[in-house]
């Protein structure tokens, strides 16, 4: 008995050791990738300010677009795969280049100085998890313990963007392989997050959040019956996103060989829909029009837009996120379908923005706390149902083609397959 005692005492002492080390651990990452976090957070707010202000500047974007490709050639990393090779440096222990952080920093930026169509979360995973990574080797982790730090770094960068540290955290451990949560990562993840936030809101920074009115009070099938058809509807539209952005790489990549040559064409063209639409209201991240479609307007077909603008530009070479341009898909689609159906255009919005966003990461649980942190929680029942058919229709589709779908959507088996 005794036996058994003594080592349950020094089991727990060895945890206990663990867990301060943990702690310390996030606490360092937290405050490195906060910091830069901030610092790029600052950088891409005057960015686009300055861009809003002097809308000549869009005719410089294929300039920027060169720069972007000179940066990663003159760095050795020309086959840089983004968002992907953070999750392949979490799933099979690689080691991430500090270069890509100080890269996808300028590159981001240049993006949204010049009015391409880019989102600014993406980046912040790059940026936080290629940090903890190389702060991982610095402190000679083991490893499985690097794994663990730069999923920390993941969180740290998106909560310092975009102020949800328990979305962040829980995106960070779902977005690996689907089905399988990296559960020992939510401590030292936690601890990043929430200093990585704390830092921003010190400096100024607020948490992202939206007002949505017209929320249902209590249960109505009706209303449920609603929001299951508009969530049909996203996951049809997060596939088309999906396949969109895929098809137009690859094209790229099939009839242009030459990456500067790519770039160019790509802000080119950027240029040309944005004249022949006649406004900017789909260049850049788009949070002014995701603001306007929470308020109830939207056009009609401004989610297709988007969806073309964001695909022409991160195909083309340019650098940024995928996460904002899917808000913005997904709430003016809300915005326009939702009422069809009954729905205020507000609430549809919300879950239109959280659906869509569900169905290209294939990230349900992270979905549904974002719900909470963004909009709070009346109403959490209908978009867990929105989130959860979006989820489960959306196919093995996915942004990023190193994430693992570990189990069937619609069946209890293991299945291991890449998303399309």
């Amino acid at each position: 008995m005794w036996g058994k005692i003594k080592a349950h005492i020094e089991s727990g002492e060895g945890v206990f050791v663990i867990f301060i080390k943990w702690v310390i651990i996030g606490c360092i990452v937290g405050a490195v990738v906060g910091v830069i976090g901030v610092a790029f957070h600052w950088l891409l707010e005057e960015a686009t300010a300055f861009r809003m202000e002097h809308s000549v500047i869009l005719w410089l974007l294929p300039i920027g677009g060169l720069g972007i490709i000179g940066l990663y050639h003159l760095l050795g990393m020309k086959n840089d795969r983004g968002t992907n090779f953070i999750l392949v440096a979490v799933r099979q222990n690689e080691n991430v280049s500090l270069r890509t952080a100080p890269l996808i920093f300028i590159s981001t930026v240049i993006t949204h100085l010049f009015g391409g169509s880019a989102g600014r979360e993406g980046a912040a995973l790059q940026l936080g998890g290629s940090i903890a990574s190389y702060l991982g080797r610095v402190i000679e982790l083991n490893e499985k313990d690097k794994r663990i730090i730069t999923m920390c770094g993941m969180a740290a960068g998106f909560s310092a963007l975009f102020g949800t540290p328990l979305t962040a955290v829980i995106f960070s451990m779902e977005v690996i392989s689907v089905g399988i949560m990296h559960y020992s990562a939510i401590v030292p993840g936690t601890v990043a997050a929430l200093i990585a936030s704390a830092l921003a809101q010190g400096m100024g920074f607020q948490p992202t959040a939206f007002t949505i009115f017209g929320v249902p009070q209590g249960i109505d099938l009706k209303i449920a019956l609603s929001v299951g058809l508009l969530g049909i509807i996203c996951a049809l539209v997060s596939m088309l996103f999906c396949i969109v952005m895929d098809k137009v790489t690859h094209g790229y990549k099939f009839y242009i060989k030459n990456p500067y040559v790519r770039a160019f064409v790509g802000g080119a063209l950027v240029i040309g829909l944005t004249l022949l639409v006649g406004c900017e209201d789909y260049n850049g991240a788009g949070m002014d029009i995701i603001q306007k479609a929470v308020e109830g307007e939207a056009k009609p077909h401004a989610f297709l837009l988007k969806i073309l603008f964001t695909a022409i530009t991160l195909g083309a070479g340019y650098k940024g996120g995928e996460i904002v341009p899917t808000f913005f898909v997904g709430a003016t689609l809300g915005c326009v379908v939702g009422p069809i159906f009954g729905l205020s255009p507000s609430f549809a919005a919300g879950l239109g923005m959280m659906a869509v966003f569900c169905g290209v990461t294939n990230c349900a649980i992270a979905s549904i706390v974002l719900c909470i942190e963004l909009f709070g929680a009346q109403g959490l029942g209908y978009y867990a149902l929105c989130c959860g058919i979006s989820y489960m229709l959306s196919g093995y589709y996915g942004l990023y083609s190193e994430q693992k779908i570990m189990y069937s959507k619609v069946k209890p088996e293991f299945i291991d397959r890449s998303v399309v």
